[in-house]
C-alpha cells in the first residue's frame, strides 16, 4: 500500500512539473517574441533618424518624397527630438494636460532613464538627440508574459484541486461503501453468537467466567459494527466525560496488548465534557494505542494524557517508538500511508476523518523525534 501511495506522491511531482516545463517554456517564447519586436523598433528608430538626417543635409539628389514616407511612416512609436537640450519635435504621444511644456519635460526624463536614444548627424558638426520608448503594441506584449503565467498558474491550480475534489469525493464513496458493507455483513454473525451466548448461559455445565468473557468479545463486535455503520453520516453527538471515555478504552486496550507495553494514563481529576460520539472518539483513542504499539515493536511505553483550556479538549497519545520524519507528519493520515508490511494505511485516515470531519476538532503530530518517539495530539471543542 506504501508503494500505491508513493506512486501517488510522484504523479503530483509529474503534474507541476510538466506545469512548470509549460509555463517556462510558454515564457521564453513569449520573451523571445518581445525581443525581436524590440529590435525591430530600434531598426525602424535608426532608419527614422536617418531619413532625418538625410533631409537636413539638403541633398538635392536625394529622394525627399520616399524621407518623407519614411519620417511619416511613424505612427505607433513615441519619440521627442531635442537640440541643445530643447525639445524641438515630439509625435506619438498622448497629452492629456494643459501644460504640454511640463509634461513632455517629464516624459523625455523618462526616456532619457529607459537610454532609448539615437543620436542624428546634421552635418556642420550640428547633432539632434532622438528618444523614444516602447510602442502600446510592444508594452502589451510585455505585459503578456505575466498576464499569461497568472492564466496558467490560475489553470493548473484549478485543475489541481479539481483532481483532489473528484479524488477525495471518490475515496469518501469507497469509505462510505465498505463500511456499511462491513457493518451489514457483520451484523448477521453476530445476532447468531449472541443468541448462542444467551444458550451458553442456560448451561450449567459451562463455566460462567468463560460465558461473561463470550459476552464481552461479542459486544465488543456489536460496538464495531455500529462504528462502521457511522462512517458516511452524520453521528448522534452527545455529551460525554473524556475521562471516563478514555479510562475505559485504555483499560480495554491494556488487556490486549503486550505485557511488554506500560500503558499510562494521566487524567486530571476533575470531569472534562465534550459533544461527541462515543463510540467513535473511543476509535480514535484505540487506534493511536494500537498504531503506537507497532511503532514500538510491542515494547515500550505509552502515555495518554488530558488537558484542557477554556475552550479546547487536549488528547496527547505519546510512544517511545522509532519516530516519524518530519516530511511525513501530515502524510501519515492520508489514505494508503503506511510503514508496516501488512497493513492498508487507513486507521489514521478515518481517525482523522472521525475528529476534522464528524467533530470539527484537529488531529495532528505535535511532535517526533526519530529513534525517541512521538506524540500524537487531538482537539475537540469543551463543552462547559
Amino acid at each position: 500500500m506504501h508503494f500505491f501511495y508513493f506512486n501517488s506522491r510522484i504523479g503530483k511531482y509529474i503534474f507541476f512539473a510538466v506545469a512548470i516545463i509549460l509555463v517556462g517554456t510558454s515564457l521564453l517564447v513569449s520573451n523571445n517574441l518581445v525581443k525581436k519586436l524590440e529590435l525591430e523598433e530600434r531598426n525602424k528608430m535608426e532608419i527614422w533618424a536617418a531619413a532625418t538626417s538625410e533631409l537636413a543635409s539638403g541633398d538635392s539628389e536625394s529622394n525627399f518624397d520616399l524621407i518623407l514616407t519614411i519620417i511619416q511612416s511613424n505612427t505607433t512609436i513615441p519619440i521627442i527630438v531635442i537640440d541643445n537640450n530643447e525639445i524641438i519635435q515630439y509625435s506619438n504621444i498622448t497629452i492629456n494636460t494643459t501644460d504640454t511644456a511640463h509634461y513632455l519635460v517629464k516624459k523625455l526624463e523618462a526616456m532619457q532613464k529607459n537610454g532609448s536614444a539615437i543620436d542624428i548627424d546634421l552635418g556642420n558638426g550640428e547633432k539632434q538627440t532622438l528618444y523614444y520608448e516602447d510602442s502600446v503594441l510592444l508594452k502589451q506584449l510585455s505585459y503578456f508574459p505575466y498576464i499569461q503565467l497568472l492564466v496558467m498558474t490560475l489553470f493548473a491550480l484549478i485543475a489541481y484541486i479539481g483532481l483532489v475534489s473528484v479524488k477525495r469525493a471518490e475515496q469518501n464513496k469507497v469509505w462510505v461503501g465498505l463500511s456499511k458493507e462491513t457493518a451489514h455483513q457483520l451484523g448477521t454473525p453476530i445476532s447468531s453468537l449472541m443468541a448462542w451466548v444467551e444458550l451458553l448461559k442456560t448451561n450449567d455445565n459451562i463455566d460462567t467466567s468463560i460465558v461473561a468473557d463470550m459476552n464481552k468479545d461479542v459486544k465488543r463486535l456489536s460496538t464495531i459494527a455500529e462504528r462502521f455503520s457511522k462512517i458516511g453520516s452524520i453521528p448522534d453527538k452527545e455529551l460525554i466525560y473524556i475521562n471516563e471515555l478514555i479510562e475505559d478504552s485504555c483499560n480495554y486496550m491494556s488487556t490486549r496488548i503486550s505485557s511488554r507495553v506500560k500503558l499510562n494514563l494521566h487524567l486530571p481529576q476533575d470531569a472534562v465534557g465534550t459533544m461527541a460520539c462515543q463510540s467513535l472518539i473511543e476509535w480514535v483513542i484505540e487506534n493511536l494505542c494500537k498504531n503506537a504499539v507497532d511503532a514500538m515493536g510491542g515494547e515500550g511505553e505509552i502515555n495518554v494524557t488530558l488537558s484542557s483550556d477554556s475552550k479546547h479538549i487536549y488528547i496527547d497519545v505519546s510512544d517511545t517508538g522509532k519516530g516519524i520524519a518530519r516530511k511525513d507528519f501530515d502524510n501519515i493520515f492520508k489514505p494508503g500511508y503506511t510503514t508496516k508490511k501488512r497493513g492498508w494505511g487507513l486507521g489514521l485516515t478515518l481517525a482523522k476523518r472521525i475528529v476534522e470531519e464528524y467533530h470539527k476538532g484537529h488531529i495532528y503530530v505535535k511532535e517526533s523525534e526519530i529513534g525517541i518517539g512521538t506524540t500524537i495530539r487531538i482537539e475537540l471543542h469543551k463543552t462547559a
